[in-house]
Formats: structure tokens, sequence, C-alpha cells
């Protein structure tokens, strides 16, 4: 990779040189999570080198703050980009488990690129899943006032992807981020979809019962920070997605480096039944979750942009339906096939 000047660098093949850029990826077996961080590798030392201020811990830069583990990649030379893709477990019980007769499943692939600063990964969803896109709902812009949400109509909602962008008007009235409040996670979990504050909770309540007894939140929270620059908090909240409480509803969450002063925030959601992959800030935090909710009715739920927030947000964007992939099987699985039958 060799020095960036856009966000469309792409991850290339094994090259070696000074101005290269290399991502060293470590899987934790033990809590199911994927870091990484990004550096130079000198061949003859044999050496990698993180970049000056890399973060080696668990507060270090992740492929995906939510269900996402055991990821691979591979570099497809036909269109010049690295496609990567991971392995995402179940959040429904393995008793539930064995009564639908499946476990885990595969994410969306992803497109895998280094932001133009050359300081972290930015993932989008192959272009080739647009092809599955059908009826299509245009959201012209409009204000959301604070304590409202907006139902979106006319798309499947339990198959769906959406793309919106949010633009705030006054930051004045920020929360100030205390200090103590470092990691995203708990902050999430404490600060779920159902508490207020100035700016957000704003986003999308997908997977969505008409009551909202149950409702799987994707939204933003912007903080002012000590220094006063404004601090991007991302969550998917998975509180009150299902009534099933043998499921697990573990809250996600992430820092989102960018500048809601200067640029919208950007919030890209693919909705699949009991998947939803989100990507904030152009690909910047990606948030896998895994829901199961109940309340399911004809196979379908409601899907809402919503405010919960004190102060109004703009938001701008489109929400298509998707058809179900064709899936490529092996000729081994059509033997098999053929013999079961």
């Amino acid at each position: 990779m060799t020095k960036p000047s856009t966000h469309q660098n792409r991850l290339i093949s094994m090259v070696v040189g000074q101005d290269v850029k290399h991502v060293l990826k470590v899987s934790l077996f033990d809590n199911a999570k994927e870091y990484y961080t990004i550096g130079t590798y000198n061949l003859d030392k044999d050496l990698y080198i993180p970049d000056k201020g890399s973060v080696e811990s668990d507060s270090g830069l992740r492929f995906d703050y939510g269900k996402f583990y055991a990821s691979k990649s591979f570099f497809d030379s036909v269109k010049n980009r690295r496609i990567l893709r991971g392995w995402s477990n179940e959040s429904s019980s393995a008793e539930d488990d064995i009564k639908k007769g499946w476990s885990g499943l595969q994410t969306i692939p992803r497109t895998l690129l280094l932001d133009k600063y050359g300081k972290q990964l930015v993932q989008w969803p192959i272009e080739e899943l647009e092809k599955l896109r059908t009826e299509h709902v245009k959201l012209p812009s409009s204000v959301i006032k604070g304590g409202s949400l907006h139902e979106v109509l006319g798309v499947t909602t339990t198959q769906a992807d959406v793309e919106v962008k949010f633009e705030i008007g006054n930051f004045e009235k920020a929360e100030v981020l205390d200090q103590s409040w470092t990691d995203p996670q708990i902050l999430c979990s404490n600060k779920d979809a159902s508490v207020d504050g100035s700016l957000g909770p704003f986003g999308l309540l997908v997977l969505a019962s008409e009551g909202l007894q149950e409702y799987t939140a994707v939204f933003y929270r912007i903080y002012k920070s000590h220094n006063n620059k404004y601090v991007v908090l991302m969550c998917s909240d998975q509180s009150r997605s299902s009534l099933n409480e043998n499921n697990d509803k573990t809250t996600y969450g992430a820092f989102v480096n960018v500048d809601p002063v200067h640029e919208k925030l950007s919030l890209r959601s693919l909705i699949d039944h009991s998947i939803v992959e989100s990507f904030g800030g152009e690909g910047k935090v990606c948030i896998t979750a895994r829901v199961y909710p109940t309340l399911v009715v004809d196979g379908d739920t409601r899907l809402y942009a919503f405010n919960y927030g004190r102060e109004s947000v703009e938001i701008s964007g489109s929400a298509w339906s998707m058809e179900t992939a064709m899936i490529n099987r092996s000729r081994e699985e059509d033997y098999d096939r053929t013999v079961e039958s």
C-alpha cells in the first residue's frame, strides 16, 4: 500500500518499500474480537513496526465492534480490490440453535481500503450487493425534531439496505464528554437508545415491532470534548431486540473519527432477518449485530428514522428492499442433495 492520498487506496498483495503501509491483524479467541494496527515492514530484518500512536490493547482499532470474528481476505486482481468477510456467531441460545438447525453465518463481503490519512481501514459492502436492490424509497431531506420518529414505508424491512445521512445545525448545546468515558461499549450500554441527550440519540430503529416492544437501534450521539472538539459515538443497541430473554442482547459501540461540524454523519445498515450490519462514517466503523425478534408479523417488521435527542437533526437518504442472493453450490453439495433425494 503506497502512501495514501484519498480513502480509495487499495490494499494490494504483498509489496515492500519505505512508503508502503502494512496491516497486522490479531484474532483473539478468548473474546472473539479482531484488532489491527497499521505500520511498516522491514523485509531485511523481518520486522513489523506499528506507526507512532498505534494502540496495541483492547482500546485499539478493530475490524468490527460487534459479532465479527475469524475474518479472511483475498485480493481481487480483476477489480483491484481486497475483499474481507468474517464469521458472525449467534445471539440465540444453543437450545434454540438446535431447534432451527443451524448456527452462525458469514457477513456480507466488504471492500477494504486505507483511509486518506493512512491511520485506519475503511470497509464498505462490495458493489455487487447493489444488484440485489429492488423497491426503492427516497428519503427527502427533512428535519426530525427532538423526541420524534418517522416510519420508512415501501420496503421489505426484514431484508433491506438503508443509507442515510444526518446533519447538525447547532452544536452549542452538545453535552460535555466526561474524561472517564473512555470505553464506547460501556457508554453505549449506559446511554442506550431510550436515554435522551442533547445531540442524540438519532439514527435507525430496525426490525421493530408495531408497538416498539422490540427493536434494534443503530444511532449516533455527539459530545464536546475537553479540548472543545466534538466526539462522535456510534452505538448498536440490542437491549430491546427481542422479548426472548435467553438471547444475548449485548450493546456495542465505537467512537467514529469524523468531524460532524464539517461533514454529514453517514449511516448504512444492511438488514437480513437475524443480522444487522451497520457502517458508520462511510465505513470507518462497522458494527455487526445478531438479533431474533419474536413479534414478527407475516414475516415483516417496521423501520424508523428517529431522533430521541433534544435538538433537531436533518436527515436524507434512501432505502431498498433486497432480493435473496443466488448461492452457487459445489458439485459435491449437488451430489449430496441428489443422493439424499
